[in-house]
């Protein structure tokens, strides 16, 4: 039989009509490119356990504390030795107290060491698993999951504010076990002599609060603690008395410590003024070194993201963003979406994916940390000190601009973007031309200002700098190369997986007949060849001339049923720097422009009236 069927059997006898459908010529690829965001949720209390014992299908848990949790409710239990006592269960009968009691079936083995254990979600809890990726479709089911006003909720307000298209799903982490939450003080010293508004912005937004001249300052501090706790989804709680309003974060951790208190960003001519004659005191933090003014401070510990990446699995993520820049979160990212073995870039797994985040500080101090870095898979946009808008919300802009940009084509700069909904530093304090190729230069993505006043993408740099041997090296320094060789290699194996999935191989030269679902090394150079010049024609690769010349496809020696290719695209580039050399002229005639004018008229021949 010369047609080589995959399911019509070749002995059949029973009349008449009989097709089997073959999509292999037909399809393209296709692949749903979401974003995950990667921060702190509001996960409810969590109790250390100091000891577990198994007995007749029952495991029993002890914790440092009274747990709150009662029969019939669910519990999380993490982190103990043995992993067997590890699992979301429900309580059962026994439970009080100090004491958790579930079903375990098996026994998991003497306990050793470790664990935690996490109750329901409360109020102002989110429900969602711990270090679980969950999609989310709205603000709303954010708030619900992780709780609202918490970092993660955050991330997705900026996210939706530059991305409302694509899909994006969220891992909320839990609060680092020791950590603590950022806290400031605003402090009111006298009341106004006229009424106004106060123009307060905690994070970025914008909380306006009415003084009426009658106002003492213990109302005044109360109507702010007020206006604060009224407003939905901010990422700080207050209270106050005797003209102090306290804030606290949300959660625990680092991220607080992003959350700026200030005055009147718009300027007077914006119509911000504070109130005449009113007393106010931003928040200012004490410690080495000194926070900047009006910073909330105080915040410690990092959460640690190494369940959540485990909980990825093989699931694509390919516009990972991170809330936090710390060197051990750096690492294991780096690991996950790297070119070891392991890594999504690697051989083995083929998911591809970059990580996105965003880090606040001043010139010096960002130029030393880009120097501490080098990932091909990671991009991390530097920003003024004074910006109004926390790190983890400059970060899940960033993602939700640059998923949206390279889903639709990979190959584009992300120039000029807009960062919708995040707030510049002053103008006076916005890192200069000098400062930002500074930073380019040293792995750093860097931002400008906009002519809508918004901050837009410059260049989205990556933090490889360097190679193996410590050379400086370009290969890896644009987020659009590594965007357009995943899309190269995901033609190229949704082609060859549709195309040859179940043919034979011999050398070229052998004769079959059409029809055969025979494949050789030519007629797979062939299908590349045929497969570049259509992502050429898209707009991702340019030269085909030269790369069909060092396309090489050949029958392994060792192995008769392997194919080895060596695949040299040529990556198509981006306009970034258009340099004009202004020669000008004050007159064309001058005698120095012969190519260009034509050569000068022959002197008037008298005899020949020419």
């Amino acid at each position: 039989m010369p047609i080589s069927f995959s399911n019509i059997p070749q002995n059949i006898k029973v009349p008449l009509y009989w097709v089997e459908v073959d999509p292999s010529m037909a399809g393209l690829p296709s692949i749903n490119l979401r974003a995950l965001l990667v921060g702190t949720m509001l996960a409810g209390p969590s109790f250390s356990i100091s000891g577990v014992t198994w007995a007749t299908g029952n495991a029993t848990y002890t914790t440092s504390a009274p747990h709150g949790i009662a029969v019939g409710q669910p519990v999380t239990i993490t982190g103990v030795n043995p992993a067997g006592y590890n699992g979301t269960f429900t309580t059962i009968t026994g439970t009080t107290g100090s004491t958790i009691v579930v079903g375990i079936a098996t026994n998991p083995g003497t306990y050793v060491s470790g664990g935690s254990a996490r109750g329901p979600a409360g109020p102002g809890h989110g429900d969602a698993t711990v270090d679980v990726p969950i999609p989310i479709g709205s603000q709303a089911q954010a708030n619900q999951r992780f709780g609202e006003g918490s970092e993660l909720a955050r991330m997705f307000k900026a996210f939706y504010a530059n991305n409302f298209a694509n899909e994006v799903w969220g891992v909320g982490v839990a609060e680092p076990p020791a950590g603590t939450a950022a806290h400031g003080t605003i402090t009111i010293s006298t009341a106004p002599t006229s009424a106004g508004t106060l123009h307060l912005y905690i994070g970025g937004e914008y909380i306006p609060v009415n003084i009426q001249t009658t106002d003492t300052v213990t109302e005044i501090a109360t109507a702010i603690a007020d206006q604060i706790n009224n407003t939905d989804g901010l990422a700080v709680s207050a209270t106050s008395a005797a003209g102090v309003v306290t804030l606290t974060a949300n959660w625990k951790g680092v991220g607080g410590n992003e959350i700026l208190v200030s005055l009147n960003y718009y300027g007077g001519l914006g119509g911000e003024q504070t109130p005449v004659g009113l007393g106010i005191t931003l928040p200012q933090g004490t410690g080495s070194p000194t926070p900047s003014p009006g910073f909330m401070w105080g915040g410690v510990g990092t959460p640690s993201i190494t369940n959540a990446i485990t909980n990825m699995g093989e699931e694509p993520y390919e516009y990972v963003c991170s809330a936090w820049t710390d060197s051990n979160t750096l690492f294991e990212f780096d690991q996950e979406l790297g070119f070891t073995d392991s890594g999504r870039w690697g051989w083995q797994r083929q998911l591809f994916g970059h990580m996105f985040a965003a880090k606040r500080g001043a010139y010096s101090d960002l130029l030393l940390f880009g120097e501490t870095n080098n990932s091909g898979v990671e991009s991390i946009m530097g920003f003024e000190v004074n910006s109004p808008s926390p790190a983890f919300e400059w970060a899940a802009a960033y993602t939700a601009k640059a998923q949206r940009a390279l889903i639709n084509d990979p190959a584009r700069p992300l120039q000029s973007l807009s960062l919708n909904q995040i707030k510049l530093a002053p103008k006076h304090e916005r890192f200069d031309f000098i400062e930002l190729n500074s930073l380019a230069s040293t792995g750093i993505a860097i931002q400008k200002s906009g002519s809508d006043n918004q901050p837009m993408i410059a260049r989205e740099q990556t933090t490889y700098q360097l190679n193996l041997y410590g050379q400086s090296d370009d290969a890896y320094e644009l987020v659009t190369t590594l965007a357009t060789l995943a899309k190269l290699l995901r033609n190229q194996r949704q082609a060859i997986t549709s195309k040859f999935p179940r043919h034979k191989l011999a050398d070229n030269g052998t004769k079959f007949s059409p029809g055969q679902a025979i494949v050789t090394p030519g007629i797979i150079k062939s299908e590349l060849v045929a497969e570049y010049r259509m992502d050429e024609w898209n707009g991702l690769a340019e030269n085909v001339q030269q790369f069909k010349a060092h396309l090489i496809v050949e029958r392994d020696a060792n192995n008769p049923n392997r194919v080895n290719v060596l695949y040299p695209p040529d990556l198509i580039n981006q306009l970034r720097i258009f340099a004009v050399l202004a020669q000008f002229r004050l007159q064309y005639d001058r005698g120095i422009d012969l190519e260009i004018i034509g050569a000068p008229p022959a002197p008037f021949n008298a005899a020949s009236g020419l």
